[in-house]
């Protein structure tokens, strides 16, 4: 861990906090039920990268849940720059952003019992980007599959992460860096953290938004793709597919655009960073440079 993360300040509810001081209450809907959503969000070079996407997808995922009591989205940012300003925070950082349904009058499922309105949590580190760019991951396939629609709809950005976690935790078991996960046909959905693309014969290829998450960084590279000629199709994609495709790569905030190397022991074309993934790292690094929501 970076050092420099050991005194940071982190924003709870209305204000900010030293780090061993910011705490929720044992009442929360987070505590109670992982009941919250999330977004993560990264700062390059003063700029915050996506900031108005992920508030969106953010206030889409509280509003499909009923939550009440959400903050102004002029608060969220106000939070968010009081917390990078004070912790010093221009570039090589990283904010978990998390508004949970507040705190309830008595434990219990019911969002009747939460009468204070949402608790909103800014935590920023500082924290580059999490694998290697270049030298890439290794994947195996997950047995826990990832939740579709008529379970747990993947485009409510929520903090139920069990199944995710199961997967990971599988991943970690097998000494490989994360876990693909399918869909309930057996198609590929996304891995645990990350969305996934493969190229095939010069297109690139990536699952349908369906029971993986609509990304932001996904919906980044699929721009980058349709601005510069480059064939993107989003279609129901196979583990043989993966396996024999000429390069594959995974892209999130958290990590940027990595390529994978190896899946279930197979490698991946050359076993390295291809030339479409290495053209679309240096658009998407030319995208983080000149665009966001630049800080005083």
């Amino acid at each position: 861990m970076d050092p420099r993360n050991e005194r940071i300040q982190i924003w709870v509810g209305d204000r900010l906090w030293p780090r061993e001081e910011a705490k929720v209450s044992v009442f929360d809907s987070v505590v109670q039920g992982g009941d919250a959503v999330w977004e993560g969000l990264r700062v390059y070079n003063g700029r915050i990268f996506q900031l108005d996407a992920h508030l969106d997808r953010m206030f889409a995922s509280a509003q499909a849940l009923c939550f009440a009591g959400v903050p102004s989205r002029e608060f969220v940012k106000g939070a968010i720059r009081d917390t990078l300003a004070a912790n010093g925070m221009r570039d090589q950082a990283h904010i978990r952003l998390t508004l949970t349904r507040g705190r309830k009058v008595t434990s219990g499922m019911s969002p009747r019992n939460n009468r204070s309105g949402c608790t909103l949590i800014v935590l920023a580190e500082w924290k580059p980007p999490v694998y290697d760019n270049t030298a890439g991951i290794r994947l195996i396939t997950s047995a826990i599959r990832r939740n579709g629609p008529q379970f747990l709809d993947s485009k409510i950005h929520h903090n139920n992460l069990l199944n995710n976690i199961l997967a990971k935790i599988q991943a970690d078991l097998a000494g490989a860096d994360d876990a693909i996960m399918l869909d309930q046909h057996g198609f590929v959905a996304e891995t645990n953290a990350t969305n996934l693309f493969c190229v095939r014969k010069g297109e690139v290829l990536t699952p349908h938004a369906d029971a993986c998450l609509p990304g932001i960084t996904r919906g980044v590279v699929i721009r980058i793709c349709r601005d510069h000629g480059i064939p993107i199709i989003e279609r129901n994609l196979s583990l043989t597919e993966v396996y024999t495709a000429d390069e594959c790569f995974t892209t999130g905030t958290m990590g940027e655009l990595t390529p994978v190397i190896e899946v279930d022991g197979r490698i991946i074309g050359s076993g390295g960073r291809g030339p479409v993934l290495q053209r679309l790292q240096d658009l998407f690094q030319t995208r983080t440079e000149s665009e966001g929501e630049v800080l005083p």
